[in-house]
């Protein structure tokens, strides 16, 4: 009994870090959002899903301009520009929302920015709602933007061109594709993943006639799939993510769902490429007053989550091998963590 009134109150101690960290970490659907979507997997999650964020409200290809400063804005009114920040270190250029808007050509990096389709207006013939579509339109430099032109993404090997903040363009190093793709850098490639995961479930069905090199039946094809599982599972949602997706639902009232739930990722494309449900190295967990305590050996980085037994997450956070502790705090009950990393997934119960 003592020790449950000491844990009691150390959890106190933790609650208002966690709880913070809940805010800045997560995007906030509201209450029954995904509701019919929860406990389901594969093709009838997806389907779900698609219905639950289809039929989002269209802005104009002028108003992009405008939305970027709520979605995509660094502080001071400058553009957050993934094609240019270097989250970890000094960007070489950083620009300011309506005076370095490309009104023309440009000649060189950071000349000025314009609208980005990430996943390229040609691919899907230019057509309405996608053109507009802020979950996969993002204000880029200029130069860059046409550097990376329509080519996929992908991991570049010997690379033909590099940005200043590292990006690169040159020939895939993915089996399965031998032509040339764009690689932004590691920060951001979960984000672009992220993107292409909603446009392949926002457009479920609707995609016959589209001429992207990387969907084949309605889904990606198996090369771009695997990368972009894997880009996802490397690079973990994060604030600035979070804070884009809440700030498209406040223009388009939709949402990325691979943002709220980044789990569904492996709920559908894991089982595509036949990435069993509990193939991950075996992992050992055990929950104390401070927070949890993840026993991995050596397995590959992944991403911890944590889900309540009604399947909302809880908790997203990036995981190495060996020992991690990590702050944690929920009411008494039963919980499921899951770590997804390149090995697989790896799951296990715990009583908090």
């Amino acid at each position: 009994m003592s020790f449950r009134m000491n844990r009691n109150a150390l959890r106190g101690a933790f609650s208002g870090i966690v709880a913070f960290l809940a805010v800045v970490a997560f995007a906030q659907p509201p209450a029954g959002y995904y509701n019919s979507a929860e406990g389901l997997s594969g093709q009838p999650l997806r389907i779900a899903l698609h219905n639950i964020i289809d039929g989002h409200t269209s802005i104009t290809y002028a108003q992009l301009w405008s939305a970027f400063q709520s979605t995509d804005a660094k502080p001071g009114n400058k553009v957050w520009d993934m094609y240019s920040d270097i989250p970890s270190g000094t960007p070489p250029y950083v620009y300011t929302f309506g005076t370095d808007q490309c009104a023309g050509g440009y000649n060189s990096e950071g000349d000025c920015y314009n609208r980005e389709h990430s996943f390229p207006q040609s691919w899907f013939n230019g057509s309405s709602p996608m053109y507009t579509d802020l979950f996969h339109l993002y204000p880029t430099d200029g130069f860059v933007n046409n550097k990376r032109d329509n080519f996929p993404y992908g991991n570049v090997g010997s690379a033909d061109w590099t940005s200043q903040n590292g990006s690169k363009l040159g020939l895939c190093l993915d089996p399965g594709y031998n032509g040339t793709v764009f690689e932004p850098i590691d920060a951001y490639k979960g984000d672009f993943a992220r993107s292409y995961f909603y446009m392949m479930t926002r457009y479920y069905g609707e995609m016959s006639g589209w001429p992207a090199p990387v969907v084949q039946n309605g889904d990606l094809i198996p090369w771009e799939m695997a990368v972009l599982v894997q880009w996802s599972d490397l690079d973990p949602v994060s604030p600035k993510e979070t804070a884009r997706n809440n700030a498209v639902y406040a223009i388009q009232n939709n949402r990325n769902p691979y943002i709220d739930r980044p789990e569904w990722v492996h709920a559908i494309w894991g089982a595509i490429l036949g990435v069993p449900e509990n193939a991950g190295p075996e992992m050992s967990l055990r929950s104390s007053a401070s927070g949890l305590h993840v026993e991995r050996g050596t397995a590959a980085t992944g991403t911890l989550f944590v889900h309540d037994m009604a399947g909302r997450t809880l908790l997203s956070s990036p995981i190495g091998s060996g020992r991690s502790d990590i702050a944690f705090s929920a009411p008494d009950g039963i919980y499921l963590a899951e770590v997804i990393s390149p090995d697989g997934r790896s799951v296990q119960r715990f009583v908090w």
